[in-house]
C-alpha cells in the first residue's frame, strides 16, 4: 500500500479565494503525473451523462476548499491518522493485503472517494473538495470513506468487480451489489455491522424505516434506470429528499446474501446470480 499525500501544495491551484484550473493543472502535472487525463475525462462523463453537478456548481464546490480551511485541516488531520497502521487492520481482519495507491489531492467533484488506475496501479483518489463539501472532515467520516474504498479494491483484487452489460438494469443492479460489497468491507474494518458513514441528519434511522419501500422502489425503476434518472447512487440523487440511499440498500442486500455465503465466496459472483440472489432478498419479509 502507498500513500500520496499532497495537502502541502494543493492550495497553489488557487488563485488568491479563487480556484484557477490551470494553476490545477500545474499542480496535478507536478504532484500526480498523468493524472490530468483521468480526472477531466470522468468530470466531463459526469457533465454529459446529466449527473453529478452543473459547471457552475464545479465552482462553488472548489471554492469552499479555501473558503473552509479549519475543515480542510481537520480532512488532513483524518486522513494522516486514519491511513496509520491501515495495512495491518485489513490483514488482521481479512489475512490478504492489498496493491493500492491511496491519494489525498483536490480534482474535479470526481468524488469524494473513487478508484481508478493511475500509472498502471489501482488507486482510491480521495477528493478534498467533495470532502470539505459534504463534511466527511472528521476521523470517522475518513475512515468510512476509505475503507468503503479499499472494500472495492478488495472486490477487484481478489473477486471480480467490473463487468460489462448490455442492459441499464443489470448495470444498476450489479452497482447495488458492489456498493454493498463495499460497505459491509467498511463495516468489517470499522467493528460495527451498523456503521454508515453516510449517517448525517438521521439519514441511516430514516433508510431503517422506509427500508421496505427503498426496495421495492429500487426494483421496480430498475427496468428503467439510467445515469439521468437513476435516484440511489451520489449525494447530489434525491430519493423522496434522501442522498446515497443506494448504499444503504446496496448492504443490506450483501448483508442478506452474507446469511448463506462467505465473504470471499461473494465477491466472485457473476451478474446470473447476483439476479438470484437479488429476487430472494425482495421476496424475503423476514429479514431484518
Amino acid at each position: 500500500m502507498k500513500i500520496i499525500d499532497t495537502y502541502s501544495t494543493l492550495l497553489t491551484a488557487y488563485d488568491g479565494e479563487n480556484f484557477s484550473f490551470e494553476r490545477w493543472k500545474r499542480y496535478i502535472d507536478s504532484e500526480l503525473p498523468e493524472l490530468y487525463p483521468v480526472v477531466v475525462e470522468d468530470a466531463k462523463q459526469a457533465l454529459a451523462d446529466g449527473g453529478g453537478i452543473d459547471e457552475g456548481g464545479y465552482s462553488a464546490v472548489l471554492n469552499g476548499v479555501v473558503k473552509n480551511r479549519e475543515k480542510l485541516e481537520e480532512a488532513h488531520k483524518s486522513f494522516v491518522r486514519a491511513t496509520e497502521n491501515l495495512e495491518k487492520a485489513i490483514y488482521e481482519r481479512f489475512g490478504k493485503s492489498l496493491d493500492v495507491t491511496v491519494v489525498f489531492y483536490i480534482g474535479l467533484c470526481n468524488g469524494a472517494g473513487w478508484v481508478t488506475e493511475y500509472r498502471g496501479r489501482t488507486a482510491i483518489l480521495l477528493g478534498v473538495e467533495k470532502i470539505v463539501e459534504l463534511g466527511w472532515c472528521g476521523f470517522g467520516d475518513m475512515c468510512g470513506l476509505i475503507y468503503h474504498e479499499l472494500g472495492h479494491v478488495y472486490q477487484k483484487q481478489y473477486g471480480v468487480l467490473e463487468r460489462k452489460f448490455d442492459k441499464n438494469s443489470d448495470s444498476f443492479l450489479w452497482q447495488l451489489f458492489t456498493e454493498g460489497v463495499a460497505m459491509c468491507f467498511e463495516q468489517e474494518i470499522v467493528g460495527d455491522g451498523g456503521f454508515y458513514h453516510q449517517d448525517k441528519g438521521g439519514w441511516k434511522e430514516w433508510c431503517e424505516r422506509n427500508f421496505e419501500k427503498i426496495r421495492a422502489d429500487f426494483a421496480a425503476d430498475l427496468p428503467s434506470m439510467t445515469r439521468a434518472n437513476q435516484r440511489y447512487f451520489g449525494d447530489w440523487a434525491d430519493y423522496r429528499g434522501k442522498g446515497d440511499v443506494g448504499y444503504y440498500l446496496g448492504c443490506r442486500f450483501v448483508r442478506y446474501i452474507l446469511g448463506s455465503c462467505a465473504f470471499d465466496e461473494v465477491i466472485g459472483f457473476d451478474i446470473g446470480r447476483v439476479r438470484e440472489m437479488f429476487e430472494g432478498f425482495c421476496a424475503d419479509r423476514t429479514y431484518d
